[in-house]
């Protein structure tokens, strides 16, 4: 019974959110969730309701946060690609360049490396967002006067970079023991960690919330109109009066910011940050979540992160519970495996994603 009040609430909360049309599969998400969190139901096996509702309720919380931070990045992506038609495959990058540089403003007096200003954490989300802007700006005053496959290829070299640098530049990053102890906001305020959790989910919704309503204002201007119309005919723009450069350059940086930023709560987060982190594989990721949930959506971009983690947090731990040990290394590849079978499955299904873009 309480499977089905949990069932038909979020049901019932997604319709004003994204439509009756994807009830269904709001509902599908919600019964992989809590397979995942308890794959002998809410109440099976020995342990008291209580128990099962907290650990539950534990996963969940944690389990959005994550989901939101991808989404978050995805809505940087969006207005890249989505709106402007920029392919970016350097989103790893500038994911790492928020992270880091988070790390080194907030955190303590790390040993042989760049730290312990000590500022508090909103100055390090500030100084993410920030950093991965002049980054951007940078990269992308020479790079975006390129073709789409050049462009692609120069931001992939910067992800590449990035990541080389923060395993080999100990001085800044740390190396490849990456940088720790990095400070949770509030977090001595909380007895337990599933208090922060829920509170740090909070933040991050007011966040990715703010970022939502504020790029909506952005695409749905005339600065959003003009992106899209550089997008489908820049030769009618430019005769126009427009000067398609400046606005790729603009969408690039705000893009990259929303990243940066994304990169920045992560840190916060998880407390701890290293070169794997930002492998090229979380390029993928997002760029998968963003096909998902509809290029060019706002919205689709935030249900594609939390969809396609969903699945991928669950495909985990699938081959946890099923691989032998020794195998589950191997195993592994198979989760992107069945990432790529689901974004070929959309793409014949639903071209345009679950939430199609607009125009």
């Amino acid at each position: 019974m309480l499977g089905g009040l949990i069932v038909g609430l979020a049901e019932s909360l997604s319709v004003p959110l994204i439509g009756a049309e994807y009830r269904q599969a709001v509902a599908f998400l919600v019964l992989i969730l809590i397979l995942l969190a308890r794959p002998t139901g809410l109440f099976g096996g020995a342990r008291g309701m209580t128990a099962d509702l907290l650990g539950l309720a534990g996963y969940l919380v944690f389990f959005l946060v994550i989901a939101l931070n991808y989404s978050l990045v995805c809505l940087g992506l969006n207005l890249q690609w989505g709106v402007t038609g920029l392919f970016n495959v350097g989103v790893a990058g500038f994911f790492a360049i928020g992270a880091y540089a988070t790390a080194i403003l907030t955190g303590p007096d790390y040993a042989n490396s760049l730290g312990g200003f000590g500022l508090p954490v909103p100055v390090g989300w500030v100084g993410a967002v920030l950093a991965s802007g002049l980054i951007a700006l940078v990269v992308g005053i020479p790079s975006l006067r390129l073709r789409q496959d050049y462009l692609a290829i120069t931001t992939f070299g910067i992800a590449v970079t990035v990541q080389m640098i923060a395993l080999n530049f100990e001085p800044l990053t740390g190396g490849a023991f990456g940088l720790g102890s990095i400070p949770r906001p509030l977090a001595g305020a909380f007895a337990t960690p599933f208090g922060f959790n829920l509170f740090y989910l909070g933040v991050s919704i007011v966040v990715v919330g703010g970022v939502y309503v504020l790029l909506e204002i952005l695409v749905r201007s005339p600065w959003g109109r003009v992106l899209r119309g550089i997008r489908e005919d820049e030769a009618a723009a430019q005769s126009l009066g427009k000067h398609p450069f400046a606005f790729r350059l603009q969408a690039f940086v705000i893009g990259s910011m929303v990243m940066g930023l994304a990169g920045g709560l992560y840190a916060s987060f998880v407390g701890f940050i290293a070169p794997e982190d930002f492998l090229p594989i979380l390029t993928f990721q997002v760029w998968t979540m963003l096909v998902v949930g509809g290029s060019g959506s706002n919205k689709g971009a935030i249900l594609g992160g939390i969809v396609v983690w969903a699945i991928w947090a669950a495909s985990g731990a699938l081959i946890d519970a099923t691989v032998p040990t020794e195998m589950q290394a191997q195993a592994a590849a198979l989760r992107i495996v069945l990432i790529g079978v689901l974004l070929s499955g959309v793409l014949v299904v639903r071209p345009r994603g679950l939430i199609g873009g607009g125009g």
